[in-house]
């Protein structure tokens, strides 16, 4: 070469390789500043965008579910490495009931799968993971209630970390059968209607035993709750990130939890 520099490839090769070692060294420098701080005693996470995702990547739906799934396996270790103890997913809406036969067989077996799997997970006996599921279980295949079932059983006995999915879970739906519960209750003199507080609406949700979440993290650019757990984000922080679920990365997570870090919470003061 005329000028006796290095070939093009050459070049691109070594500022490729200088930009991920700069951004492995934000990235390190993040989490020292989240380890720093107190992170949120609870987590909720809207996992959204995995069909998005396999529609920009060329891939069939049912691998964008696939995807997704992976990139829940990560977040786990995530949560883990920063010492977060309840994680809550929000995985499947009762309208998501309704997509069709094509999609929710695929995503049917992956839940299956998924929770079969926990049984035998080193990583949730060694570190003492109780996983949970809640919603309309009765609207699950079979095989997938029995899997939830085989999971729950075999980690009921933990209580240092608390993994919690929402499968056919709407919030609405939640709050009216607590609603119920308590109604049954008035009616059959157990309860007078002068003594309903909030906490007698808590104590009958789903989460009933767990603190509410201090945090609920959105990805794919939508900015709304999309009716989950309505009545437990009332002063929950809420972040929304750009990013589709499946393409979430670490730097990502680390900057939702910073971001949580960095903000004074009034709870209507």
């Amino acid at each position: 070469m005329a000028d006796g520099g290095a070939p093009p490839t050459t070049r691109t090769s070594v500022a490729t390789l200088l930009a991920g070692a700069f951004r492995e060294a934000q990235e390190k420098a993040l989490l020292e500043r989240v380890r720093s701080a107190p992170v949120p005693k609870h987590l909720a996470i809207i996992m959204d965008g995995n069909r998005r995702f396999a529609a920009s990547h060329g891939l069939l739906i049912r691998d964008g579910h696939v995807r997704g799934k992976e990139t829940l396996e990560h977040v786990l270790d995530w949560c883990l490495e920063i010492g977060l103890r309840i994680l809550t997913v929000y995985a499947l809406s009762t309208e998501n009931l309704r997509r069709s036969r094509d999609e929710m067989g695929p995503l049917m077996d992956l839940f299956a799968r998924s929770f079969r799997q926990i049984e035998t997970d080193e990583r949730v006996h060694k570190h003492g993971i109780r996983v949970r599921a809640f919603g309309n279980l009765d609207a699950l295949r079979p095989d997938v209630a029995e899997a939830i079932r085989v999971a729950e059983a075999a980690t009921a006995s933990y209580s240092n970390y608390f993994y919690n999915v929402a499968i056919a879970y709407g919030g609405r739906d939640e709050i009216l059968e607590a609603i119920r519960s308590i109604a049954r209750d008035v009616a059959a003199g157990r309860l007078k209607p002068e003594e309903i507080a909030d906490r007698t609406v808590s104590a009958r949700l789903y989460t009933a035993d767990l603190p509410d979440p201090d945090l609920v993290f959105r990805t794919s650019g939508e900015e709304r709750i999309s009716n989950f757990l309505l009545w437990q984000t009332a002063y929950a922080e809420l972040y929304f990130a750009d990013v589709l679920w499946p393409g979430l990365t670490r730097r990502d997570f680390l900057r939702a939890i910073r971001a949580f870090q960095e903000r004074r919470r009034r709870y209507g003061e």
